[in-house]
């Protein structure tokens, strides 16, 4: 059998030889990968000794918008000369390209991902028809740090294992009374690490998946939280049965940080003020710790939040830049928890007397004269603290020290 084509069609530049191999058996993708890299409008000799071929050949190609232009059995299989179809690839009609292919080059992030993208990698062909994914944060702005790539490189080298970082086997020489007053800074802690945990979770699902660096520090970031909760319990409970208190006016503080609906608001909030001002705590603990398995824990966790902070104010202070709007919705913000938690008694007193017997390291006056002192210069250091960040975001001093007043007094 042969059919000959009549428009005078140039020899065909490219070939593939099928062998034995039938279209229902895998010659497609053979034949397929050959079609596309030929480009539209190129001819293609295609072989194969497949009995089926002459069969399967042209049907195979009018489906995928080919054209068999000559098709003749010869004496060692069937001999075919296909035109590349003007559509290639299915998947390419009217495809469109998440982003571009280089993720280090700030440029390779669009401002505005198409919806239509949807969970695609960037850089992948979108197939045509694929249904929009109502992404919230979707504008760059709204999310991305240039640090993002370094700051998630850092964190997923640096990632620790509570069972061998921590030398839980060391001795605990420390009187009852400092033993508890750690129990209750730790169940403290894990409190406030739990709200730590659960803001970024809420947002992570509402990040268009093209700024994967973004997703990928908030999801660590999660995790690391994850690890900070357990040390402070398997702290906690290395010598006590029972926990320290939760005051009402601590879990109105936390709940702020929950449901705080916008994202820009709820990362500045937690990381640059909460989370800021818990990276002085944590040091804190970790210079007076009356044991080595505390002072390890507080030292680890401080290094995990101070890259919490890092991207909060990175890609607020981007964001800032690009939208004049924002330092006075951050400040609005951080009026309207203030008038939110105006009824409320603040620092839980069991914690405050907690962290004072930490610093005291005893129960003699002047060791309590001590401690009390330190705790003092602590939150004179936390207010610092969140002064310079707020600068950092380009509040000027003077409001910058209005709003460090007004931060919560339950410390997060």
């Amino acid at each position: 059998m042969s059919e000959h084509a009549s428009d005078g069609a140039p020899a065909a530049a490219l070939d593939v030889d099928l062998g034995a191999l039938g279209l229902d058996a895998g010659a497609d993708i053979l034949l397929a990968r050959v079609l596309v890299s030929a480009g539209p409008g190129a001819r293609v000799d295609v072989r194969g000794r497949a009995p089926d071929l002459a069969v399967h050949l042209p049907a195979w190609c009018r489906a995928k918008g080919h054209r068999v232009v000559t098709l003749a059995r010869e004496s060692d299989g069937l001999h075919a000369v296909v035109e590349v179809g003007r559509h290639v690839d299915a998947r390419r009609v009217g495809a469109t390209r998440a982003g571009l292919p280089n993720p280090r080059d700030p440029d390779a992030i669009v401002e505005a991902p198409d919806l239509a993208w949807g969970l695609a990698a960037r850089g992948a062909l979108v197939e045509a028809g694929t249904g929009p994914v109502p992404f919230a944060l979707r504008h760059k702005h709204d999310v991305w740090a240039d640090e993002a790539v370094a700051l998630y490189a850092q964190a997923a080298a640096a990632q620790w294992d509570p069972a061998t970082a921590i030398p839980w086997d060391a001795p605990i020489t420390h009187d009852d009374a400092i033993e508890d007053a750690i129990v209750q800074v730790m169940t403290y802690l894990v409190e406030n690490e739990t709200a730590a945990l659960l803001v970024p979770a809420r947002f992570l699902a509402q990040i268009h998946p093209h700024f994967r660096e973004v997703l990928q520090v908030l999801a660590i970031q999660v995790a690391d939280e994850a690890r900070h909760i357990e040390v402070f319990t398997r702290r906690a409970q290395l010598r006590r049965d029972v926990l320290g208190t939760s005051s009402a006016g601590g879990q109105a503080s936390l709940a702020t940080l929950l449901f705080e609906p916008d994202f820009a608001e709820a990362s500045f909030l937690l990381s640059v003020l909460g989370e800021g001002t818990f990276l002085a705590l944590l040091w804190f603990l970790h210079e007076h710790a009356p044991d080595p398995i505390t002072r390890a824990v507080a030292r680890l966790a401080a290094q995990d939040e101070a890259r919490h902070v890092a991207f909060g104010l990175a890609h607020l202070q981007r964001h800032a830049a690009h939208d004049p709007t924002l330092i006075d919705r951050l400040a609005r913000a951080v009026e309207r928890r203030h008038d939110a938690l105006a009824d409320t008694a603040g620092l839980n007193a069991d914690v405050f007397d907690a962290l004072v017997l930490v610093a005291a390291g005893g129960l003699a006056p002047s060791a309590i004269e001590r401690g009390h002192a330190a705790v003092r210069a602590l939150v004179l250091e936390m207010d610092r603290g969140r002064r310079r960040r707020l600068q950092r975001l380009g509040f000027d001093e003077a409001r910058a020290t209005a709003m460090s007043e007004l931060h919560t007094r339950n410390f997060m």
